[in-house]
Protein backbone atom coordinates (compact mmCIF):
# COMPACT_ATOMS: atom_id res chain seq x y z
CA UNK A 1 0.00 0.00 0.00
CA UNK A 2 1.49 3.28 -1.17
CA UNK A 3 2.48 6.06 1.21
CA UNK A 4 1.83 9.70 0.26
CA UNK A 5 3.62 12.94 1.12
CA UNK A 6 0.53 14.71 2.40
CA UNK A 7 -3.22 14.32 2.85
CA UNK A 8 -5.25 16.15 0.17
CA UNK A 9 -8.31 18.19 1.03
CA UNK A 10 -11.57 16.33 0.63
CA UNK A 11 -14.01 17.40 -2.06
CA UNK A 12 -17.32 18.91 -0.81
CA UNK A 13 -19.10 16.37 -3.03
CA UNK A 14 -18.04 13.65 -0.56
CA UNK A 15 -20.65 13.53 2.18
CA UNK A 16 -20.98 11.10 5.10
CA UNK A 17 -24.25 9.92 6.57
CA UNK A 18 -22.55 9.85 9.96
CA UNK A 19 -19.93 12.42 10.96
CA UNK A 20 -16.37 11.15 11.05
CA UNK A 21 -14.88 11.11 14.57
CA UNK A 22 -17.56 13.40 16.07
CA UNK A 23 -16.03 13.57 19.58
CA UNK A 24 -12.40 13.43 18.49
CA UNK A 25 -9.75 15.03 20.68
CA UNK A 26 -5.97 15.61 20.51
CA UNK A 27 -3.74 12.77 21.68
CA UNK A 28 -2.52 13.76 25.18
CA UNK A 29 1.12 13.81 26.25
CA UNK A 30 1.46 11.28 29.05
CA UNK A 31 3.89 11.58 31.96
CA UNK A 32 6.89 9.29 31.52
CA UNK A 33 6.21 7.42 34.76
CA UNK A 34 2.58 6.70 33.88
CA UNK A 35 1.55 3.06 33.56
CA UNK A 36 -1.01 2.62 30.79
CA UNK A 37 -3.15 -0.44 30.19
CA UNK A 38 -3.82 -1.28 26.52
CA UNK A 39 -7.07 -2.98 25.48
CA UNK A 40 -8.11 -4.82 22.35
CA UNK A 41 -11.52 -3.57 21.20
CA UNK A 42 -13.69 -5.26 18.58
CA UNK A 43 -17.38 -5.05 17.69
CA UNK A 44 -19.60 -5.82 14.68
CA UNK A 45 -19.49 -3.19 11.93
CA UNK A 46 -22.38 -0.71 12.34
CA UNK A 47 -23.20 -2.31 15.71
CA UNK A 48 -24.77 0.97 16.86
CA UNK A 49 -27.42 0.60 14.13
CA UNK A 50 -27.78 -3.13 13.44
CA UNK A 51 -26.64 -4.70 16.71
CA UNK A 52 -24.98 -8.11 16.22
CA UNK A 53 -26.34 -8.62 12.67
CA UNK A 54 -22.98 -8.22 10.89
CA UNK A 55 -21.29 -9.98 13.79
CA UNK A 56 -22.95 -13.22 12.67
CA UNK A 57 -21.08 -12.80 9.38
CA UNK A 58 -17.88 -11.98 11.31
CA UNK A 59 -17.69 -8.53 9.75
CA UNK A 60 -15.96 -6.79 12.63
CA UNK A 61 -14.52 -3.35 13.38
CA UNK A 62 -11.34 -3.02 15.44
CA UNK A 63 -9.97 -0.37 17.78
CA UNK A 64 -7.53 -0.04 20.67
CA UNK A 65 -8.17 1.39 24.15
CA UNK A 66 -5.88 2.95 26.74
CA UNK A 67 -6.27 3.55 30.48
CA UNK A 68 -3.92 5.86 32.39
CA UNK A 69 -3.11 4.79 35.97
CA UNK A 70 -2.12 8.34 36.96
CA UNK A 71 -5.26 10.11 35.77
CA UNK A 72 -7.73 7.21 35.57
CA UNK A 73 -8.80 8.45 32.14
CA UNK A 74 -9.69 6.07 29.30
CA UNK A 75 -9.11 6.69 25.58
CA UNK A 76 -10.13 5.00 22.34
CA UNK A 77 -8.18 5.05 19.08
CA UNK A 78 -9.42 3.67 15.77
CA UNK A 79 -9.02 4.12 12.01
CA UNK A 80 -11.91 4.11 9.58
CA UNK A 81 -13.51 5.65 6.49
CA UNK A 82 -14.17 9.39 6.33
CA UNK A 83 -17.30 8.85 4.21
CA UNK A 84 -18.49 5.35 5.13
CA UNK A 85 -17.59 1.99 3.69
CA UNK A 86 -19.58 2.18 0.44
CA UNK A 87 -17.77 5.31 -0.71
CA UNK A 88 -14.40 3.69 -0.04
CA UNK A 89 -15.29 0.50 -1.88
CA UNK A 90 -16.95 1.91 -5.01
CA UNK A 91 -16.85 5.28 -6.81
CA UNK A 92 -19.52 7.72 -7.92
CA UNK A 93 -20.22 8.17 -11.62
CA UNK A 94 -20.85 11.88 -11.77
CA UNK A 95 -22.57 13.57 -14.74
CA UNK A 96 -20.12 15.48 -16.89
CA UNK A 97 -17.10 13.62 -15.52
CA UNK A 98 -15.50 10.82 -17.51
CA UNK A 99 -13.47 9.34 -14.64
CA UNK A 100 -15.14 7.63 -11.67
CA UNK A 101 -15.05 9.90 -8.63
CA UNK A 102 -13.73 8.43 -5.35
CA UNK A 103 -14.45 9.46 -1.77
CA UNK A 104 -12.10 6.89 -0.28
CA UNK A 105 -9.98 8.55 2.38
CA UNK A 106 -9.58 6.91 5.78
CA UNK A 107 -8.05 8.35 8.94
CA UNK A 108 -7.29 7.79 12.61
CA UNK A 109 -9.74 8.94 15.26
CA UNK A 110 -8.74 9.47 18.91
CA UNK A 111 -11.17 10.41 21.67
CA UNK A 112 -11.52 10.29 25.45
CA UNK A 113 -13.48 7.41 26.97
CA UNK A 114 -14.15 3.76 26.16
CA UNK A 115 -17.76 2.82 25.48
CA UNK A 116 -17.75 -0.43 27.46
CA UNK A 117 -21.28 -1.41 26.45
CA UNK A 118 -20.53 -0.99 22.75
CA UNK A 119 -17.44 -3.21 22.78
CA UNK A 120 -18.57 -5.79 25.37
CA UNK A 121 -22.17 -6.49 24.34
CA UNK A 122 -21.47 -8.13 20.97
CA UNK A 123 -17.69 -7.95 20.75
CA UNK A 124 -14.44 -7.85 22.69
CA UNK A 125 -12.83 -5.67 25.34
CA UNK A 126 -9.73 -7.39 26.69
CA UNK A 127 -6.47 -6.23 28.28
CA UNK A 128 -3.53 -7.14 26.00
CA UNK A 129 -0.49 -5.29 27.38
CA UNK A 130 0.79 -2.51 29.64
CA UNK A 131 3.06 0.32 28.50
CA UNK A 132 4.79 3.35 29.98
CA UNK A 133 3.96 6.98 29.35
CA UNK A 134 7.16 7.28 27.33
CA UNK A 135 6.10 4.45 25.04
CA UNK A 136 2.64 5.97 24.60
CA UNK A 137 4.15 9.31 23.57
CA UNK A 138 6.44 7.60 21.04
CA UNK A 139 3.45 5.69 19.68
CA UNK A 140 1.52 8.96 19.33
CA UNK A 141 4.30 10.43 17.14
CA UNK A 142 4.16 7.33 14.96
CA UNK A 143 0.34 7.55 14.67
CA UNK A 144 0.61 11.13 13.41
CA UNK A 145 3.07 10.12 10.69
CA UNK A 146 1.10 6.98 9.79
CA UNK A 147 -2.10 9.00 9.52
CA UNK A 148 -0.56 11.71 7.34
CA UNK A 149 1.00 9.29 4.85
CA UNK A 150 -1.44 6.34 4.70
CA UNK A 151 -4.59 8.12 3.59
CA UNK A 152 -6.70 5.85 1.37
CA UNK A 153 -9.00 3.12 2.64
CA UNK A 154 -8.89 -0.17 0.74
CA UNK A 155 -11.63 -2.72 1.39
CA UNK A 156 -10.38 -5.66 -0.64
CA UNK A 157 -7.66 -8.20 -0.12
CA UNK A 158 -6.95 -9.93 -3.46
CA UNK A 159 -5.46 -13.44 -3.47
CA UNK A 160 -4.71 -16.11 -6.04
CA UNK A 161 -6.56 -18.84 -4.10
CA UNK A 162 -8.05 -19.65 -0.66
CA UNK A 163 -4.88 -21.52 0.36
CA UNK A 164 -3.01 -20.06 3.33
CA UNK A 165 0.22 -19.90 1.33
CA UNK A 166 -1.53 -18.25 -1.60
CA UNK A 167 -0.05 -15.24 -3.42
CA UNK A 168 -1.55 -11.98 -2.12
CA UNK A 169 -1.85 -9.67 -5.12
CA UNK A 170 -3.22 -6.71 -3.12
CA UNK A 171 -3.55 -6.22 0.62
CA UNK A 172 -6.41 -4.35 2.24
CA UNK A 173 -5.86 -1.13 4.19
CA UNK A 174 -8.59 -0.73 6.78
CA UNK A 175 -9.25 -0.62 10.53
CA UNK A 176 -7.72 -3.98 11.43
CA UNK A 177 -4.50 -3.22 9.54
CA UNK A 178 -4.13 0.00 11.56
CA UNK A 179 -4.56 -1.92 14.81
CA UNK A 180 -2.02 -4.53 13.71
CA UNK A 181 0.45 -1.74 12.84
CA UNK A 182 -0.18 -0.12 16.22
CA UNK A 183 0.44 -3.36 18.11
CA UNK A 184 3.65 -3.90 16.14
CA UNK A 185 4.84 -0.38 16.95
CA UNK A 186 4.18 -0.98 20.64
CA UNK A 187 6.10 -4.26 20.45
CA UNK A 188 9.00 -2.44 18.77
CA UNK A 189 8.94 0.02 21.68
CA UNK A 190 9.10 -2.82 24.21
CA UNK A 191 5.51 -3.85 24.94
CA UNK A 192 5.08 -7.47 26.05
CA UNK A 193 1.71 -8.80 24.94
CA UNK A 194 -0.38 -11.32 26.82
CA UNK A 195 -1.27 -14.65 25.21
CA UNK A 196 -4.66 -13.67 23.83
CA UNK A 197 -6.16 -15.00 20.58
CA UNK A 198 -6.78 -12.14 18.16
CA UNK A 199 -8.89 -12.65 15.04
CA UNK A 200 -9.65 -10.10 12.33
CA UNK A 201 -11.99 -9.81 9.36
CA UNK A 202 -10.77 -9.86 5.76
CA UNK A 203 -12.93 -9.55 2.64
CA UNK A 204 -11.07 -11.46 -0.06
CA UNK A 205 -11.41 -11.47 -3.84
CA UNK A 206 -9.88 -14.41 -5.71
CA UNK A 207 -8.17 -13.62 -8.97
CA UNK A 208 -5.62 -14.78 -11.50
CA UNK A 209 -2.65 -12.51 -12.08
CA UNK A 210 -3.92 -8.90 -12.19
CA UNK A 211 -3.49 -6.84 -15.36
CA UNK A 212 -2.37 -3.23 -15.00
CA UNK A 213 -4.64 -0.82 -16.89
CA UNK A 214 -3.34 2.65 -16.04
CA UNK A 215 -4.29 5.68 -13.96
CA UNK A 216 -7.08 8.21 -14.29
CA UNK A 217 -5.24 10.33 -16.85
CA UNK A 218 -4.06 7.49 -19.09
CA UNK A 219 -7.52 5.87 -19.17
CA UNK A 220 -9.96 8.79 -18.95
CA UNK A 221 -7.81 11.74 -20.06
CA UNK A 222 -7.98 13.56 -23.44
CA UNK A 223 -5.81 10.94 -25.12
CA UNK A 224 -7.07 8.05 -22.99
CA UNK A 225 -8.50 4.70 -24.00
CA UNK A 226 -12.19 5.37 -24.67
CA UNK A 227 -13.08 1.67 -24.94
CA UNK A 228 -11.41 0.82 -21.64
CA UNK A 229 -12.88 3.92 -19.98
CA UNK A 230 -16.39 2.85 -21.00
CA UNK A 231 -15.77 -0.69 -19.70
CA UNK A 232 -14.61 0.59 -16.29
CA UNK A 233 -17.57 2.95 -15.95
CA UNK A 234 -19.95 0.20 -17.04
CA UNK A 235 -18.53 -2.16 -14.42
CA UNK A 236 -19.03 0.32 -11.58
CA UNK A 237 -22.49 1.50 -12.64
CA UNK A 238 -24.49 -1.25 -10.81
CA UNK A 239 -22.80 -0.37 -7.49
CA UNK A 240 -24.48 3.04 -7.25
CA UNK A 241 -26.68 3.86 -4.22
CA UNK A 242 -30.14 2.38 -4.66
CA UNK A 243 -33.47 4.17 -4.60
CA UNK A 244 -35.88 1.26 -5.11
CA UNK A 245 -35.99 -2.48 -4.49
CA UNK A 246 -36.44 -3.03 -8.23
CA UNK A 247 -33.25 -1.13 -9.06
CA UNK A 248 -31.35 -3.12 -6.47
CA UNK A 249 -32.50 -6.49 -7.86
CA UNK A 250 -31.65 -5.53 -11.45
CA UNK A 251 -28.21 -4.24 -10.49
CA UNK A 252 -27.53 -7.28 -8.29
CA UNK A 253 -28.03 -9.55 -11.31
CA UNK A 254 -25.63 -7.36 -13.31
CA UNK A 255 -23.00 -7.63 -10.56
CA UNK A 256 -23.34 -11.43 -10.37
CA UNK A 257 -23.13 -11.68 -14.17
CA UNK A 258 -19.93 -9.65 -14.40
CA UNK A 259 -18.06 -11.09 -11.43
CA UNK A 260 -19.12 -14.75 -11.53
CA UNK A 261 -20.16 -15.49 -15.12
CA UNK A 262 -17.90 -13.07 -16.98
CA UNK A 263 -15.23 -13.29 -14.24
CA UNK A 264 -14.41 -9.59 -14.34
CA UNK A 265 -13.50 -7.11 -11.64
CA UNK A 266 -11.93 -3.66 -11.95
CA UNK A 267 -9.87 -2.70 -8.89
CA UNK A 268 -8.80 0.83 -7.98
CA UNK A 269 -5.63 0.64 -5.87
CA UNK A 270 -3.00 3.31 -5.14
CA UNK A 271 -4.77 5.63 -7.60
CA UNK A 272 -4.39 3.09 -10.42
CA UNK A 273 -6.78 0.68 -12.12
CA UNK A 274 -6.25 -3.06 -12.45
CA UNK A 275 -8.25 -5.80 -14.15
CA UNK A 276 -8.82 -8.91 -12.05
CA UNK A 277 -9.60 -12.17 -13.91
CA UNK A 278 -11.82 -13.62 -11.21
CA UNK A 279 -11.57 -17.23 -10.02
CA UNK A 280 -13.75 -19.51 -7.90
CA UNK A 281 -14.79 -18.97 -5.11
CA UNK A 282 -14.71 -15.31 -6.26
CA UNK A 283 -15.32 -13.72 -2.85
CA UNK A 284 -14.99 -14.85 0.74
CA UNK A 285 -15.26 -13.22 4.17
CA UNK A 286 -12.75 -14.76 6.57
CA UNK A 287 -12.26 -14.24 10.30
CA UNK A 288 -8.77 -15.49 10.97
CA UNK A 289 -6.13 -15.19 13.65
CA UNK A 290 -3.23 -12.76 13.44
CA UNK A 291 -1.24 -13.34 16.65
CA UNK A 292 -0.16 -10.44 18.81
CA UNK A 293 3.42 -9.43 18.01
CA UNK A 294 6.52 -10.52 19.92
CA UNK A 295 8.55 -7.87 21.66
CA UNK A 296 11.46 -6.52 19.64
CA UNK A 297 14.95 -7.33 20.93
CA UNK A 298 16.03 -3.73 20.30
CA UNK A 299 13.30 -2.02 22.32
CA UNK A 300 12.87 0.20 25.32
CA UNK A 301 11.94 -1.23 28.69
CA UNK A 302 8.46 -0.63 30.09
Amino acid sequence: HRRFDYRPKTDPYCQARYTFCPTGSPVPIMKEEDVIEVYRLQAPVWEFKYGDLLGHLKIMHDAVGFKSSLTGKNYTMEWYELFQLGNCTFPHLRPGMDAPFWCNQGAACFYEGIDDAHWKENGTLVHVTTISGTMFNEMAKWVKHDNETGIYYETWTVQASPDKESIVWFDSYECSKFILRTYQKLADLGAVFRKVQTNYTSIILFSGEPIYLGNETSIFGPVGNKTLAAAVRDFYSPFKPYRTVGEFVVDLFKIIDRIIFKRQFYLFYNLEYWFLPMKFPYLKIVYEEFPLPVRSKTSFDV
